[in-house]
């Protein structure tokens, strides 16, 4: 398919289908379903992403854990079903499992994901997002809104449900459970950006 346009977006798609696709719009599917990416994000969003991947880029340095940005494929899995329904592309992605990895992304679940909000995201969207995160059991999601300076992180508890921090703020430094020992101070993402 050469043109957006041709896509029926009350149809769904598997990851088979998205491949054939070359038309420029970046696109997720979510369970099946085609949402558009919002436009290229402000420089302010940009420069948050960057600097959170800089940050645990330089920390993995010589570890076995493996951080990338978007744009990359994250495919995740659909119980009893061969081909994916859902790919998504996080803000950031740290996966440290290798055989996870192939020349297409990530297949299966990674070990942490990073949204940065942009004035595109929907309520819907984020809300998509957050059940199949949950459904595909990735241990730590984290939410970041560069319009209101804050951070919220997910962990799975022991029943496979998200529990959610407070908003962490500009006064705070995060620890993730994901990758032992990462600590990062949001006053220097935040006021950097």
């Amino acid at each position: 398919m050469d043109s957006f346009s041709e896509l029926d977006l009350s149809k769904k798609y598997t990851y088979a289908d998205y491949l054939t696709w070359k038309f420029e719009e970046r696109v997720e599917l979510l369970r099946g379903y085609v949402f558009k990416m919002s436009p290229a994000p402000n420089l302010r969003h940009q420069k948050i992403v960057g600097d959170i991947y800089g940050s645990i880029w330089t920390f993995l340095k010589k570890e076995k854990c493996q951080v990338f940005i978007a744009p990359f494929d994250v495919r995740l899995p659909v119980p009893k079903k061969k081909n994916p329904t859902t790919v998504l592309q996080p803000d950031i992605t740290v996966v440290c499992d290798e055989k996870k990895l192939d020349v297409q992304g990530c297949n299966g679940s990674p070990d942490l994901v990073v949204e940065v909000l942009s004035p595109g995201n929907t309520k819907k969207e984020m809300k998509s997002k957050l059940e199949i995160y949950q459904e595909a059991k990735i241990p730590e999601y984290w939410i970041v809104n560069p319009e209101h300076e804050f951070v919220i992180i997910y962990t799975l508890n022991e029943t496979g449900k998200y529990i959610s921090s407070l908003p962490y703020t500009s006064d705070d430094k995060i620890e993730s459970q994901s990758i032992k020992g990462f600590r990062l101070d949001l006053g220097e993402i935040f006021q950097g950006a």
